[in-house]
């Protein structure tokens, strides 16, 4: 997978960032994404870098509607909180957890992913993340829980 990055650099952006609560009466990720990280600099990149604990606070899996509406083809953090992870997971989103990722990265540089090997490289520099086990690989192939099951 190849793609730009979004960079956010401070950790603990919760699930009310990613997508106000006002907004939780819609279940379309295209309306949904007009209204995604408000209040915060605008979706640009194709991934989202992170710090730690990203998609904190309630367990909506709304935010990671509007942020697939938006365009936003994976999150990579230096950690998640649980929940968000696995409601990632659950709807086929891609979510990665480097906690090694570098600080100085910038929005817009280049990234390549290599999710059978464990990982992604960005400026000629390679980032290491636990490959998924078989039962998430499968899940997240299928595009979500429900289309698995």
């Amino acid at each position: 997978m190849k793609g730009r990055i979004q960079v956010y650099k401070r950790d603990h952006i919760n699930t009310d960032e990613i997508i106000p609560a006002r907004y939780l009466n819609c279940n379309d990720e295209k309306k949904l994404a007009k209204h995604i990280m408000e209040g915060l600099e605008a979706i640009k990149g194709d991934f989202i870098i992170a710090g730690w604990n990203f998609g904190c606070g309630s367990s909506r899996e709304h935010a990671i509607w509007a942020l697939r509406g938006a365009g936003v083809r994976g999150v990579i953090a230096k950690s998640f909180s649980r929940i968000f992870y696995r409601n990632a997971i659950n709807n086929g989103f891609l979510v990665l957890n480097c906690p090694e990722i570098d600080d100085n990265l910038k929005t817009g540089e280049e990234i390549e992913i290599n999710l059978k090997k464990g990982y992604f490289t960005i400026k000629g520099k390679r980032y290491h993340f636990s490959p998924f086990p078989p039962f998430l690989k499968k899940i997240l192939d299928k595009g979500g829980l429900l289309n698995t099951l």
